[in-house]
């Protein structure tokens, strides 16, 4: 009888490792080929092409481990051979998946003239599917003069069409059917009150121990914070980058985020989630960062782009010497140049053909419509690049549409099939709550899918993402507890972040004890939690916001990775009303009949075909001669402004009733919304209360009958 003894994994591959190096170390190259970009595994070996207009010689240098101090062979490619138009290309036998390796890259220091050569510098693939972050890894040692291979990030070849995935499909959910829920992937797990092992905490794998909450609260779809490879270290010092909105590469997922110990292991753990969250329904939606790098301005470090092609990869100042900066990040992506339009839809098929995700919210996308000269664009190329491309045609798209340079296209982004985050939803919500004056009108607007922004261009009613909160900015339960900012913990004596807010602390700045301060904010939540699930358009849940996560006044915690900003697993017990309360909007929402034809309407079909009506005091008998008039095509609205607009702060969805018969007759105004179920319709009934406290007269919203 024989016994088959089973090799352990990790020497069998320490045995192929050390055989691929015997291989590459003696075998001769070839020529190669420029295409396809980056690292291809091919047979015997791997073919490796990069582009680099204006260098004189390109290196690939191989390297044993991720902290090795110089690499185990450069190879010196020969522009006579090696090189065809500006692609660097060779074929290098022997080499195999988890081969490390990165670019040396020669040519003229000349930033008069948009060149930034640094022979030096070690520089990953822009097209590298995986990256390696050594233990010493150093951002300043990029940014000054000499070789930096020590403590330099490094590409890592990869074999994408080794993982199984178990025949894994996309949810393809239509937005009408979409609850998105924008988190970040380190933060929701990483506190130790999450249930989850230390060593999972604040990854990928971690997340996948808390789909049962994702789907127990109704979510349809994830927006993950950014998760292309991201430099922590660009921050202030002794700050952490957290947020991830500073990308090392477009195609490689952020090695922070893996709980296992080998480079290419956070292929699997992505993958792994992104199979895991599909199998309970949910989408994977990626916030991608294509309008600027983490090479920041003039003074930044070099670390790929920069030193490939600086000219072809970025906008640049008049002077050439400078970069132009729509992003407040130091630099802005040359987004519409040729070769950085495919890169950026190389990208995307990457993501979705090989990764499996469902869709993409781009930040700062108005930059995407901007020229090699910053100008705006009216047919952007590359906006259509990505619309019409057919891999990309059944994923969702959506436009964070402005910029830092004052470019605003919300209600006129180009294109077709994109959505929008709706700044107006956000604001006009938040100042209609703390009662700034003339909102109620344009309230409506809000409510029912944003006419007035999107109803001219013929497109659905999902077409505006509704938010009330995001990552940028308050949190829902920072927004009813502070007044101003407290971003001092940044580093920047609070001159970082927004402030215009449009928040209202309910009397006191910051946590408070007091019982009827902490009544009032609870019902400001419902308040705005009501609007944005029963508001035409798709919505948007900040993590956290269900369970009243705070950032302790902190709009702009991008730099910030300590306990008291993440997701604090003891509030859904703590603020068990709220969590219930949002678990049965978005139950609500999701449990609606559509009618068949419902899938083909516009917006304008929507407002016309659904019966709306806006009450007065009595159902049915508006007080026209207090009303204004809105009309939007065959739309006629009729909203009440008189009550609303005379108070100085909105209160609380959920109160029993109102309090006194006196203010029923004074205050009490009840809006009737009819929409999107023909046979059973939607009725919301507002009545607003009057309450009296020593600081402030104040309107309850006193309950949503559903």
């Amino acid at each position: 009888m024989q016994i088959e003894v089973l090799a352990d994994p990790k020497e069998v591959a320490e045995r192929a490792a050390a055989e691929s190096r015997r291989l590459w170390m003696s075998e001769p190259v070839a020529q190669g080929r420029s295409f396809p970009l980056g690292a291809t595994l091919c047979d015997g070996g791997t073919n490796f092409s990069v582009f680099s207009k204006h260098s004189t010689a390109v290196e690939l240098c191989l390297f044993d481990c991720m902290d090795s101090a110089e690499p185990a062979r450069v190879i010196a490619l020969d522009p006579r051979i090696h090189r065809t138009y500006h692609y660097w290309h060779v074929f290098v036998p022997g080499i195999a998946h988890g081969q490390l390796y990165a670019f040396r890259v020669h040519g003229p220091y000349d930033p008069a003239n948009g060149l930034r050569f640094d022979a030096g510098k070690t520089l990953v693939d822009p097209y590298g599917k995986c990256i390696a972050r050594p233990q010493g890894y150093r951002r300043q040692a990029a940014r000054q003069p000499g070789d930096n291979a020590v403590t330099a990030f490094k590409s890592v070849v990869v074999d994408l069409d080794a993982y199984d995935w178990e025949g894994d499909e996309r949810p393809r959910r239509p937005f009408e059917r979409t609850i998105i829920y924008e988190m970040h992937v380190g933060r929701f797990t990483r506190h130790p009150n999450s249930n989850v092992t230390a060593a999972e905490r604040g990854t990928y794998t971690g997340l996948i121990r808390k789909i049962p909450y994702l789907q127990d609260l109704g979510i349809t779809a994830v927006e993950l914070l950014p998760v292309f490879a991201f430099d922590e270290q660009d921050a202030p010092a002794g700050l952490v980058n957290d947020w991830g909105y500073q990308p090392v590469s477009f195609f490689a997922p952020h090695p922070g985020y893996s709980s296992r110990q080998t480079p290419t292991e956070v292929l699997d753990d992505f993958r792994d989630m992104v199979k895991a969250l599909h199998r309970a329904g949910i989408e994977v939606i990626l916030d991608v960062v294509f309008n600027h790098t983490t090479e920041g301005g003039a003074d930044g470090p070099t670390i790929c782009f920069r030193g490939l092609a600086n000219a072809t990869y970025y906008i640049l100042g008049e002077d050439k010497a400078t970069y132009a900066d729509y992003t407040g990040c130091g630099n802005t992506l040359n987004a519409n140049e040729p070769v950085v339009r495919r890169m950026i839809t190389d990208s995307l098929r990457h993501w979705v053909r090989d990764m499996h995700v469902d869709g993409f919210r781009f930040d700062l996308a108005a930059i995407l419509s901007r020229d090699e000269h910053g100008r705006p664009m009216l047919s952007p190329p590359l906006i259509w690049d990505i619309e019409t491309d057919p891999v990309l045609a059944n994923v969702k798209l959506i436009a964070e549409a402005w910029d830092a340079g004052g470019l605003y296209e919300v209600g006129s982004f180009v294109g077709d099939a994109w959505k929008e985050w709706n700044g107006k939803f956000r604001d006009d919500v938040r100042s209609f709550l703390k009662s700034d004056n003339g909102m109620v009108r344009t309230l409506a607007c809000r409510l029912t899918g944003s006419p007035d922004v999107y109803a001219w261009q013929g497109r659905e009613p999902e077409q505006s993402i509704n938010f009330v909160t995001c990552h940028d900015g308050f949190t829902l339960n920072d927004l009813v507890s502070y007044n101003t900012k407290h971003n001092a913990a940044n580093g920047e004596q609070n001159r970082d972040g927004s402030d215009n807010n449009f928040s209202w602390n309910c009397g006191v700045e910051g946590p408070s004890e007091d019982p009827e301060v902490e009544r009032l904010r609870t019902r400001q939540v419902k308040n705005f939690l009501a609007l944005l699930l029963l508001s035409v358009g798709t919505p948007m849940l900040l993590a956290g916001d269900e369970v009243r996560g705070s950032q302790r006044g902190n709009n702009n915690a991008y730099c910030r990775n300590d306990e008291l900003l993440s997701f604090d697993w003891t509030l859904p017990e703590a603020y068990a009303e709220i969590h219930r309360f949002t678990k049965q909007l978005i139950a609500f929402r999701l449990g609606r009949s559509l009618p068949a034809d419902r899938f083909d309407m516009t917006l304008q079909d929507l407002l016309r075909k659904q019966p709306i009506q806006w009450h007065g005091v009595r159902l049915n008998a508006p007080r026209l001669e207090r009303y204004v008039s809105l009309n939007r095509g065959n739309l006629d609205i009729a909203v009440g402004s008189s009550h609303f607009t005379s108070c100085h702060h909105q209160r609380l969805l959920g109160a029993p009733r109102i309090r006194t018969a006196a203010a029923r007759r004074r205050l009490r105004t009840v809006a009737a919304m009819h929409r999107h179920i023909p046979s059973a319709p939607l009725r919301t009934c507002v009545r607003p209360t009057m309450v009296r406290s020593s600081h402030c007269r104040c309107i309850a919203l006193s309950h949503v009958r559903l």
